[in-house]
């Protein structure tokens, strides 16, 4: 169990207990307590996640998922688009966090690692969401099994950056070809 951070007046989560890595993927409870680890990756702080952000030595991504406007909605339906506030130059690959995920979304999830990451495997790659979050855990482990060698998780998400005080900025859903 994660012990409120802010509630000991602290930036990063305490842990209290451990949680067990999976064999697989998290399928479902995405916002419960995460493992310290993750194997194949490096897991870091906050602090340390600034200094790679600071330094610009690392592609950060956002795997939070995002709800689409239904294409079927009356006439007349208002519909807002939820506000999602990242880390200043992030990409926000929404969706890409499940366990299962359609082949639509791994090509999805594919096409973004490459056009942001480039086509060098052994870059430095970041993937948060927020505290207590399984969807980077899952988008980190999944990009380890296509080959990236220099993943990062940063368990505590926008929200432990924020925490933080650290700026974040408003974002849309990455789209394929922008």
């Amino acid at each position: 169990m994660l012990v409120a951070a802010s509630l000991l007046g602290l930036a990063e989560p305490m842990w209290a207990g451990d949680i067990a890595e999976p064999g697989g993927y998290r399928m479902d409870e995405y916002r419960a307590p995460v493992p310290q680890t993750l194997q194949g990756a490096k897991v870091v702080t906050t602090a340390e996640a600034e200094a790679l952000w600071r330094e610009k030595k690392a592609v950060f991504f956002d795997v939070m998922p995002n709800t689409p406007k239904p294409a079927n909605l009356p006439a007349g339906t208002i519909w807002r688009e939820t506000a999602r506030k990242d880390i200043p130059g992030s990409i926000w690959l929404a969706n890409v966090g499940y366990g299962a995920i359609s082949e639509e979304t791994a090509s999805y999830f594919r096409q973004g690692l490459a056009a942001e990451a480039g086509a060098d495997k052994s870059r430095a790659i970041v993937f948060y969401c927020m505290t207590n979050c399984w969807m980077s855990w899952n988008a980190a482990k999944r990009a380890i099994e296509w080959g990236y060698s220099s993943v990062i998780w940063y368990p505590p998400g926008a929200d432990g950056w924020e925490r933080a005080n650290l700026p974040l900025e408003e974002k849309k859903p990455y789209v394929i070809g922008n």
